[in-house]
């Protein structure tokens, strides 16, 4: 568990890259910038950490590429305080990214080998969500609604309709969209049943599987 001079001189390196492919939210940039990222995956893929690539975890599902998670976050716009819900934990890479950034986060695994390691992981590595759920992400977290912002770390078919409910008016939901490859799309609730659109090129998920944890 440790977190060396050589790491951080790598995520300096990523966080330029990252600039380079566009990224400009400075505190999206010090988060990548900040956390450090090799912890949460595998020793045996501790050398790729800060390479811009999308790695396996436990339970067949993957760690986020850097360059995905941090257009993700830039999408959500993200606030101190801003109470997100975050469908696919994961590793919990982007669950610490918005922690860092200071928003209160609920997020929700269906994987239970995945949620019982990472949620004893997180604690130990000092980010603290608020609440971790072990559960289907496709029905959202109906106890804790509405939220700011929503981020889906997983490619759906559609969008669930019970995630664009649990969404504030003003809130916005991104998530990637799409079969073998996914649209990244915002939703930004205008109204009671109102929400704008905006798609934002292909991206490669694993995919949101309903009813199977």
């Amino acid at each position: 568990m440790k977190d060396t001079f050589r790491h951080r001189g790598k995520r300096n390196q990523l966080v330029e890259l990252l600039k380079a492919k566009g990224i400009k939210q400075e505190r999206v940039l010090e988060a990548i910038g900040a956390i450090p990222r090799h912890l949460f995956m595998d020793s045996s893929f501790e050398d790729h950490a800060y390479q811009d690539k999308a790695f396996p975890i436990a339970a067949g599902q993957t760690i986020s590429q850097p360059f995905t998670v941090a257009f993700q976050t830039s999408l959500l716009q993200v606030n101190p305080e801003d109470k997100i819900l975050e469908i696919g934990t994961g590793s919990g890479y982007q669950t610490a990214v918005l922690c860092y950034l200071k928003a209160k986060v609920y997020s929700i695994e269906r994987q239970r080998e995945l949620y019982k390691k990472t949620k004893r992981f997180l604690q130990e590595i000092g980010y603290r969500p608020k609440y971790l759920n072990f559960g289907d992400g496709y029905k959202g977290l109906a106890s804790y609604a509405p939220y700011d912002k929503i981020i889906v770390t997983a490619g759906a078919p559609f969008v669930p309709k019970p995630l664009l409910a649990q969404l504030k008016i003003g809130g916005r939901l991104v998530i990637p969209v799409g079969e073998e490859q996914q649209i990244m799309t915002l939703y930004v609730r205008t109204g009671e049943k109102s929400f704008e659109k905006h798609e934002y090129g292909e991206f490669r998920f694993v995919p949101l599987l309903e009813n199977k944890n």
